[in-house]
């Protein structure tokens, strides 16, 4: 019997793709869908501006959009995904925890706080277990986990395949494509034939939830990954696909030909949203492209090539999917993390 869920903030972009990648998946069914009081009422066929890469699935387009509110949300809804604007998480979410609800989260809120565990499933799937102490230290009959920022699920995979090596400092700069923004984030004029060279608050969530997800977790307390990691990052006119240049220092040697083999080694896992391989490795000098490479694995799989060395250690490229893999899927994956794992 499918998992009963619901979509917070369901009309937006990120909202569009949780449902595209939840309307067909065996384990999960769309029983609610929320956003803002303006679309409350409303079928969402006639509140959402769907703009998805596929028709809007018939079995959700009548649905009627309720308020984003616990006591708008049927009781036997199982998990919550949330694509909520960040100032709205953190206003709304912590209430649906508290009245019982499992929150599966792509908002940026709470990231950083040191009882919600920042999960890549393949990546530190352990540090869900960081929900007991959560729900000790809230009081919450529900629990909440978080997906990182769509730029750094980009390039920490890579980085996790390397930890034997022993990181020690990490430059990272992104080409990002414009859909990170939102529909509404950036507009033609200032993007075609053009780089912007500032996202904000970006660099900061590159840098701190790296260390965050590769850090240490001992059943009680999160430790941190000690590594320094520097972050700059730049908005393109691709559509989808972010693309970054990852210079890496390790304690031990690390060839480009034994960071290859780490990264195709590097494991999946047994669960439906996760790709194998997790990362594939280009020989291509040129790639990855986002055109040409951001679907690999359904749009989950992490993409590397260009591996060489260079004066501030190994140099390679990676690309991810950002609204799939970086955002929508994230989600999608960690629900399937918390099924597993007996939360929900």
């Amino acid at each position: 019997m499918a998992v009963r869920v619901g979509v917070l903030g369901a009309t937006g972009a990120v909202g569009q793709r949780l449902i595209q990648l939840l309307d067909p998946h065996p384990e999960f069914e769309i029983a609610a869908l929320t956003a803002s009081d303006a679309s409350a009422g409303k079928t969402y066929r006639q509140a959402a501006k769907w703009r998805v890469d596929s028709p809007i699935p018939a079995d959700v387009a009548d649905t009627t959009v309720t308020a984003t509110n616990p006591s708008e949300v049927p009781d036997d809804i199982d998990l919550l995904f949330s694509s909520l604007p960040s100032s709205v998480g953190a206003e709304v979410e912590p209430g649906f925890c508290e009245d019982g609800y499992v929150v599966s989260s792509n908002s940026s809120n709470g990231r950083m706080d040191d009882d919600i565990p920042l999960v890549i499933p393949e990546v530190n799937a352990e540090h869900l277990d960081l929900l007991e102490v959560q729900r000790d230290e809230r009081g919450w009959d529900g629990a909440m986990v978080k997906n990182p920022n769509c730029s750094t699920i980009t390039f920490v995979p890579t980085l996790a395949a390397l930890t034997d090596f022993g990181l020690e400092k990490v430059h990272v700069s992104t080409l990002q494509a414009v859909s990170g923004a939102g529909y509404d984030g950036v507009s033609s004029m200032e993007i075609i034939d053009n780089a912007i060279p500032y996202i904000g608050g970006e660099e900061d969530k590159l840098e701190t939830e790296s260390r965050k997800l590769l850090g240490d977790f001992d059943g009680a307390e999160l430790s941190h990954n000690g590594m320094d990691v520097a972050a700059s990052c730049n908005r393109i006119p691709t559509i989808d696909g972010h693309l970054e240049n990852v210079w890496v220092e390790t304690e031990e040697e690390l060839t480009p030909e034994a960071a290859a083999e780490a990264m195709r080694e590097y494991p999946s896992l047994d669960l439906r949203s996760s790709p194998d391989p997790l990362i594939h490795v280009f020989e291509e000098p040129d790639r990855p492209q986002p055109r040409m490479d951001r679907t690999l694995g359904d749009g989950m799989a992490i993409a590397a090539g260009g591996l060489q060395e260079s004066p501030f250690g190994l140099q390679y490229n990676c690309l991810a999917h950002n609204t799939i893999r970086g955002a929508a899927g994230a989600s999608v994956l960690n629900g399937e993390l918390l099924l597993e794992n007996g939360y929900i």
